[in-house]
């Protein structure tokens, strides 16, 4: 068994920096950030620590103890810049600590974990390490002794969103920080639903059975569909699962395909909205964005940070809206909230200093409204909670209407139900990517989803 999640490790660490089942090259690393205001800044900004590589700034000898933390994280505008940010604001008590922030790319990440815990010398690693959230029980599950145990570390995990902090969590203990929020927003064009005689409160609080019915109006209206999804991913699959509180696994780790009730309403729901011409599927990443910003979509359900590329149509400027995702019909515990992407910080094990570690990630990432203020121009949406009750939230937002959309995509957050994604995650939403699309094109979808499990049962070993 060990070595078969070895191998689920190894061969799946270039696709998990993908949000999408398929894993297409087009694909973005959709847990790097999430976008509630109209401008980033450029990666040149970030300090100049960042372009360096994990090698040649060996994590051991920051982590000899001092006053100085090595931290591994991707995307130098986005996560580097978070840290660097939070070093200013801690180093206003504490004037001698240091970050020393190494650029290093989520796949290299997962590559010197496993290559490290593997070979037993944890020595090459960091102090603080950023982690994709449906990989982090993962890696706890498969590396026990990687990722420092911060139950008792002094940080309030209850202000943070359970279904963000649920992530992190193994067997009742905590072993992340939750950081960038990933909550899922549905964006409108208003002009379009306007020509339709509908607005954005058609689109609130509603079920998808509403939501196709308004569909079918838009495009009998306008002929443009509400939504496009690229084929072959099965990201809104995953976030309707969540919406329910349901997983592709039982809590012991077992597949839980077969007989899972609202996995085969979401199919079902997914196939409705493809009949109906309310969903188009297009082919890859690239036509997904310029579906949405060339209008020939009505909108999108997506993680929050799909916002990002949305607010590049300057054109529309005021012509979007954003609420929350429709929730599931026939399906127990549904909600109108769920989480796409989005990562947390872990503390390692062969940090000399956890004490100075953890006190600095309780002081800033889960204590410091500051912090999260000075980062929310990057996009950088927190799922702390007590910073979506700053003024820099409440802050209009005049590409979606002037409405203040980051405190509520935080209280969205805030509303997220927790789902198991455990080892063989990755590898379960390959196997239902692969259900849907033959239950699509004709397949029975009982005969789908008894070969999904098949599937992830065989990678498990069982």
């Amino acid at each position: 068994m060990k070595r078969k999640i070895l191998a689920a490790l190894l061969a799946s660490t270039m696709v998990l920096s993908l949000v999408g089942c398929g894993g297409g090259s087009d694909a973005p690393a959709a847990d790097n950030g999430a976008a509630a205001t109209e401008e980033a800044p450029a990666a040149e900004e970030a300090p100049a620590a960042d372009s360096g590589a994990a090698e040649e700034a060996p994590a051991a000898d920051a982590a000899a103890g001092g006053s100085t933390l090595t931290v591994w994280c991707w995307d130098p505008a986005f996560n580097s810049n978070a840290m660097y940010e939070a070093e200013k604001v801690y180093q206003k008590d504490h004037p001698d600590f240091k970050l020393n922030v190494v650029e290093t790319p989520w796949e290299d990440i997962q590559t010197k974990v496993t290559t490290a815990a593997t070979s037993g010398d944890l020595s090459t690693l960091p102090d603080i390490f950023l982690m994709q959230d449906n990989a982090f029980q993962k890696n706890v599950i498969s590396f026990p002794d990687v990722c420092a145990d911060l139950t008792n570390s002094g940080i309030d995990f209850s202000q943070f969103a359970a279904g963000k902090t649920a992530y992190s969590v193994v067997d009742g203990k905590n072993y992340g920080v939750p950081f960038d929020n990933g909550a899922v927003v549905a964006c409108y064009r208003t002009d379009i639903l306007e020509q339709a005689g509908l607005t954005i409160d058609d689109f609130t609080d509603i079920t998808f059975d509403q939501y196709l019915e308004n569909g079918k109006k838009v495009l009998e209206a306008t002929g443009k569909p509400l939504i496009s999804m690229q084929a072959g991913e099965c990201d809104l699959l995953m976030m309707m699962m969540q919406s329910a509180g349901a997983s592709l696994f039982n809590e012991d780790g077992t597949a839980n395909i077969v007989g899972n009730d609202t996995l085969k309403v979401v199919l079902e729901t997914y196939k409705s909205l493809k009949d109906a011409g309310v969903l188009v599927e297009v082919n890859s990443w690239d036509e997904y964005i310029s579906s949405m910003v060339s209008g020939d979509v009505a909108g999108t359900i997506n993680g929050c940070w799909i916002m990002a590329s949305i607010q590049t149509a300057e054109d529309q400027k005021g012509n979007w809206a954003l609420t929350n995702m429709p929730s599931l019909v026939g399906a127990a515990n549904a909600t109108n909230y769920s989480n796409n992407g989005g990562s947390s910080w872990a503390v390692t094990t062969n940090c000399k200093d956890q004490a100075l570690a953890t006190d600095f990630l309780a002081s800033t990432f889960a204590g410091s409204t500051e912090l999260y203020d000075n980062i929310l121009p990057s996009g950088a949406l927190a799922t702390w909670a007590p910073a979506g009750d700053s003024d820099a939230y409440a802050t209009p937002n005049e590409f979606f209407g002037g409405d203040a959309v980051s405190a509520k995509i935080v209280d969205f957050s805030t509303k997220v139900p927790s789902n198991i994604t455990g080892v063989y995650y990755y590898e379960a939403r390959d196997a239902v990517a692969v259900a849907l699309t033959n239950y699509i094109n004709g397949a029975d979808i009982d005969t789908e989803l008894k070969t999904a499990e098949d599937t992830v049962n065989f990678n498990m070993g069982g």
